[in-house]
């Protein structure tokens, strides 16, 4: 059993910073890619930031320049570094991760619950 944690979610106002992390835990024995995902109300799910094992990043159009992904494997854990925040980065933002675990033989979807963030004067 595999689980994502995030944390660092909260309030900032327009032009500020938040950081995110996710960890994961459980029977890992591979991850893969790893990423943010966000959802605003009324809209579908839209990629943040990808990065693979390797260290090659990906990011959505809205976000490069602005926001950061990384990771530290030795943790497990992902990273998001948002500068210059605006109010249309207002979501719930997810993280995910392609993980093999110990009896599995690929590759596998996993999502964290979720974090608020809220960018607002």
């Amino acid at each position: 059993q595999v689980h994502l944690v995030e944390s660092g979610g909260g309030l900032v106002q327009p032009g500020g910073s938040l950081r995110l992390s996710c960890a994961a835990s459980g029977s890992i024995l591979s991850i893969y890619d790893m990423g943010w995902y966000r959802q605003a109300p009324g809209k579908q799910r839209e990629l943040v930031a990808t990065i693979n094992s390797g260290g090659t990043t990906n990011y959505a159009d809205s976000t490069k320049g602005r926001f950061t992904i990384s990771r530290d494997n030795a943790k497990n854990t992902v990273y998001l570094q948002m500068n210059s925040l605006k109010s249309e980065d207002t979501a719930i933002y997810y993280c995910n991760a392609v993980i093999r675990t110990y009896v599995s033989v690929w590759g596998n979807d996993y999502w964290g619950q979720g974090t608020q963030v809220t960018v607002s004067s």
